[in-house]
């Protein structure tokens, strides 16, 4: 009876991972057999491990990744200009903790898409915050925030030229992008 008591504790505590880990030594006789320090350290790992996991997909989940990707399958052979050390500086997350975003632009079918999902992947298992975004055709995001009303009417010159306005200033730089997320 005292032992049910204790798995019901610890699952009042919010500590289920160790409850579930508890309720394993009881029914593995062999665990027995292990020190109190020992069998203790088992059951905080445990409770460890699921905080992580539990943590890690919370992220995932709020990062929005679109595909399952991840930095160790990166392809340096395929000809997509990636640099090494580009890519080292990137993987570390330090332009997250700096508060930048990251917009990747190219050409369609260079993997653009992919490469922010991975290192998007890559952040949330480092315990950071990101979120995917695709941003969408230079001509469809113009128009938009344009027939919305959050973006000033085009100078004159613009205004009367044909479609794509010419203007640096309404010119979407990216395809696609992650922007750390605070907290």
């Amino acid at each position: 009876m005292l032992l049910n008591q204790t798995v019901e504790q610890l699952r009042r505590l919010r500590l289920s991972g160790m409850a579930a880990a508890f309720a394993q030594q009881l029914e593995q006789p062999e665990l027995q057999a292990l020190s109190f320090e020992e069998r203790f350290s088992l059951l905080l790992d445990r409770e460890i491990t699921r905080r992580e996991d539990r943590r890690l997909s919370r992220l995932l989940q709020l990062a929005r990744l679109r595909q399952q990707a991840c930095v160790e399958d990166i392809d340096y052979k395929h000809r997509r200009g990636l640099e090494r050390s580009l890519m080292a500086s990137l993987i570390s997350g330090d332009w997250i903790r700096a508060r930048h975003n990251l917009h990747l632009t190219g050409p369609t079918g260079t993997g653009k898409s992919w490469l922010a999902c991975a290192l998007g992947h890559q952040a949330c298992r480092q315990g950071l915050s990101v979120r995917y975004e695709r941003v969408p055709h230079p001509r469809r995001l113009w128009s938009q925030t344009f027939n919305s009303g959050r973006a000033p009417r085009p100078p004159g010159a613009c205004r009367r030229s044909a479609w794509p306005p010419f203007h640096p200033r309404y010119q979407p730089t990216a395809h696609c992008s992650l922007a750390c997320l605070p907290g």
